[in-house]
């Protein structure tokens, strides 16, 4: 990490703070009170939420933002994992007598829809001198200042390197006391790199490389079986997401014909004449043969008009030329680089934090 530049901006964020005291105050009035509120739920409280309860809890963090319909999602988390599972899992995140490493890992395996950013929001607000808040700007700040083995994806986010990255957070705490900055904590250093360190304005530059590899994107390297799952359960959600922001009905691992369960799916109503889906299917490693065997079983469903290969490049060159050689399958089928559903993803999640940011449509309408 550049010291130095760390130092410049530090001493930025504090003639800033000179200039508007009255932000400051409002900014430290508002840590304090979400990590009141955050610290309050004990691990006994957690466990006897009611649903309503969960939903307050989660709408509250800023991870929640890229929601509209904040009940759309906790709904949908409570009907994935089973609501009591879930207040289990939650309370051993936070509360458990293991070290974070392990049950960050053991929560990202046992819990569906919880991302790196809303558990490292979590947790940051009850252990706010020990763990960092991990999303993009954190990403964006950090990278600035020269921080080496950045995850870019969140399956590389794991309890070991989120560990790693709460000691750099603090390494930045440790700094700006020492120019004499007070009320420091790892949540005061999310706000400083919020405020002083985007200096990327185009975060989906996150995915962009300077050069293109000579050898097939990460998809492609030799991966062990745990670690091909992670890669391909964040691109399938990912996929969901990009659908549900786009006014599609959107899930993931959904029977859409005799013999075939697709990994994501796109649905649209129209009027009273019926629907279409949208099928993706995700290949990380395994047969290819497979997944045209899965596709084709899916057109066997007349309401999919379309179905898509996501893939990185070399596999999608692959899945091509088996498909050219499919009656009814090479002219109806549509690839996707998987990095491209990253960056999209990206795009369209600024977006819509920037939009549900202002408020324009209640939680109640």
């Amino acid at each position: 990490m550049d010291i130095a530049l760390l130092k410049q901006y530090i001493n930025v964020y504090k003639q800033n703070l000179a200039k508007d005291p009255e932000k400051h105050t409002k900014d430290l009035a508002e840590r304090k009170e979400r990590i009141a509120f955050y610290q309050s739920w004990t691990k006994e409280r957690i466990l006897s939420m009611t649903e309503e309860n969960f939903y307050d809890y989660l709408s509250r963090l800023w991870a929640m933002l890229i929601w509209g319909n904040k009940h759309y999602v906790v709904d949908k988390m409570i009907a994935d994992n089973g609501f009591d599972t879930q207040k289990r899992e939650l309370s051993e995140l936070i509360w458990g007598a293991s070290p974070i490493i392990k049950r960050w890992d053991n929560f990202l395996k046992s819990v569906k829809g919880f991302g790196p950013a809303t558990i490292s929001e979590i947790l940051c607000h009850v252990y706010p001198d020990q763990c960092m808040l991990w999303n993009r700007r954190a990403y964006v700040g950090l990278n600035y200042l020269g921080v080496t083995g950045l995850p870019k994806y969140n399956y590389q986010m794991t309890g070991k390197k989120y560990a790693e990255l709460s000691g750099v957070t603090q390494e930045i705490a440790e700094e700006m006391m020492a120019e004499g900055v007070e009320n420091v904590n790892l949540l005061t250093v999310d706000y400083f790199i919020w405020d002083e360190l985007q200096v990327e304005e185009n975060l989906s530059n996150i995915y962009a490389a300077g050069k293109k590899p000579k050898k097939a994107p990460i998809v492609e390297e030799k991966l062990d079986t745990a670690s091909a799952e992670f890669i391909h359960n964040e691109i399938r959600d990912k996929l969901s997401d990009i659908g549900k922001w786009l006014g599609f009905n959107a899930d993931t691992e959904k029977k859409v014909a005799e013999g075939s369960k697709v990994d994501t799916i796109w649905e649209s109503t129209i009027g009273n004449m019926g629907r279409i889906i949208y099928v993706f299917e995700v290949q990380t490693k395994g047969s290819i043969d497979s997944l045209i065997i899965n596709l084709l079983k899916a057109l066997n469903n007349p309401a999919v008009q379309g179905v898509v290969a996501v893939s990185d490049a070399a596999q999608l060159d692959k899945i091509r030329k088996h498909a050219e050689q499919v009656p009814n399958l090479g002219a109806k089928l549509k690839y996707w680089d998987y990095k491209k559903v990253l960056e999209v993803h990206d795009a369209l999640e600024m977006v819509n934090e920037s939009i549900n940011s202002l408020g324009l449509v209640p939680q109640g309408f």
